[in-house]
């Protein structure tokens, strides 16, 4: 399979976009991407710090496994998050 798409994608011709210039106004993009990184790590950081809460108390009444649904939900978030730039990175090139 590997053989046949490498032969094939050449006959295909994908354009190269190359590098480019960003646009006017792109600074300002990227100050507000940085924002949203930072809260969005803190809104993580904060998921994980309520599930660990929420834990303790359960843990506390006696009841068990109720937690690991909330953390799971939080941990997929956080590799979501920590992937996204290589995943879009990845798309780019």
């Amino acid at each position: 399979m590997t053989q046949f798409l490498a032969g094939v994608l050449p006959l295909v011709g994908v354009p190269d976009p190359g590098i480019g210039t960003p646009p006017p106004g792109s600074e300002k993009l990227l100050t507000a991407l940085g924002w949203a990184t930072w809260i969005v790590t803190g809104m993580c950081v904060a998921g994980v710090m309520g599930v660990a809460a929420r834990m303790a108390l359960i843990h506390h009444r006696g009841e068990g496994g109720r937690h690991a649904v909330g953390l799971a939900w939080v941990m997929a978030a956080c590799v979501l998050l920590g992937s996204a730039s290589g995943l879009v990175s990845a798309l780019l090139s």
